[in-house]
């Protein structure tokens, strides 16, 4: 996992999460991050003379501004800006420039807003083959120590991408916890289970994983309570239809999203 991409909208989120990536990058020896930029079409009502430059120009001298507040002493960081349709555009670099991360932030402030980011993310997550780490506005990078991997256990061994998840724990070294939120769980684990879990464990025995397995009628208060008790770091989830990420994003209820604005999510592709 050597390159970071860190798609920037000039935004105080986006910022954020640049200066998380930079933070994330120190784990990682020979990092090199990408700032990239996409800018529309439509020509900038405020660029009105020649000697203001090219949106391509002013564009880049904007990204070289956000370069030197968040490099930290980082010499492994590039500017990109190119003109284009926003996910079109990051599918085509990640895969053009062996991307190993997309590294982007998120806000969550408003319904209205909560809507669109979580369109916009989703989107780029189901059109890019890397994954892809969520940052909320007020999350800062501490290291990755403790991951949490939320799994549905239905198929384990079929509909989990071990060999992307491998990796990031591979890089990481984060203590692994895996969780399985339902609200049919009992005392005792059905035999459906014990046989996926077994799944799981032939497939990361190795990690030294803990297994969870949480009674409860709320999704994601489930979770909320697990991240929060356990102090976990950052979250690893594999998007699909109803799967953890698509209910963050979907949930009427605002005051869910509160806990998450400090925890990341890394959303693998599948």
């Amino acid at each position: 996992m050597k390159k970071f991409l860190v798609p920037i909208d000039f935004s105080d989120t986006s910022l954020n999460a640049a200066r998380y990536a930079v933070e994330l990058a120190k784990q990682i020896p020979e990092v090199h991050i990408t700032l990239y930029h996409v800018f529309s079409k439509i020509s900038l009502a405020t660029l009105k003379s020649k000697d203001e430059g090219s949106r391509q120009l002013v564009s880049e001298a904007e990204l070289k501004n956000v370069q030197e507040k968040i490099a930290d002493g980082n010499t492994n960081i590039t500017c990109v800006a190119e003109e284009g349709s926003f996910v079109e555009n990051i599918s085509d670099y990640v895969m053009g420039n062996y991307i190993d991360l997309v590294v982007m932030g998120i806000t969550g402030s408003s319904r209205i807003t909560q809507v669109f980011m979580g369109t916009n993310t989703l989107n780029v997550i189901r059109h890019i083959n890397c994954p892809v780490m969520i940052i909320p506005p007020d999350a800062k990078c501490t290291g990755l120590k403790k991951v949490l991997f939320t799994s549905d256990f239905k198929d384990v061994a079929r509909t989990t991408p071990f060999v992307a998840l491998k990796k990031i724990l591979d890089e990481f070294k984060p203590h692994l916890d895996i969780l399985n939120v339902d609200s049919e769980h009992y005392v005792e684990l059905t035999e459906d289970f014990k046989i996926e879990r077994e799944a799981m464990e032939d497939k990361l025995g190795s990690y030294n994983p803990n297994f969870s397995f949480l009674r409860a009628y709320d999704f994601l208060d489930g979770i909320n309570s697990f991240v929060e008790t356990k102090n976990i770091d950052a979250i690893i989830t594999v998007p699909r239809k109803h799967s953890f990420l698509s209910q963050l994003f979907k949930t009427s209820h605002t005051k869910k999203l509160a806990y998450y604005s400090h925890v990341p999510i890394i959303a693998i592709p599948y």
